[in-house]
């Protein structure tokens, strides 16, 4: 499992380096309306979050469990920004058709198990979980 936590952590990592620099016009288009005020500093800070997670997905097999749960909460969290993406209709990413945008939204599930399972966290929290009901 370690190739595939490899790769989450390089695909965060890059995208969030993306935020900072040369994709920050498109992420700032996910941005949700509730917080076009604040659309660079979502952006800006979800990025250095970004490239901190995928930075320990790599480099801290140590603490993967916890990272795991931590890209996971992440992964839910920017969901937000993506369901506003589809409502309201907004082209970003070559995403310029309601289809297109709702594909998106299915893969985000994906994406927090991926992060779960790379990480074995799922495993975690399922023993943990079956461990409280007895």
């Amino acid at each position: 499992r370690r190739i595939p936590q490899i790769v989450l952590g390089s695909a965060l990592a890059y995208a969030g380096i993306g935020h900072l620099t040369t994709n920050r016009t498109e992420f700032q288009a996910q941005v949700p309306t509730l917080l076009k005020d604040y659309a660079d500093f979502v952006v800006l800070a979800s990025g250095a979050v970004e490239i901190i997670l995928g930075v320990g997905l790599i480099a801290f097999w140590k603490y993967r469990v916890q990272i795991g749960c931590l890209v996971a909460l992440f992964f839910i969290a920017i969901f937000w920004g993506n369901i506003s993406q589809y409502i309201n209709k907004v082209d970003a990413f070559g995403l310029n058709s309601d289809r297109a945008r709702f594909i998106r939204l299915l893969f985000q599930p994906l994406l927090v198990i991926w992060a779960l399972w790379s990480t074995v966290a799922w495993r975690v929290i399922n023993s943990k979980v079956a461990h409280r009901r007895r």
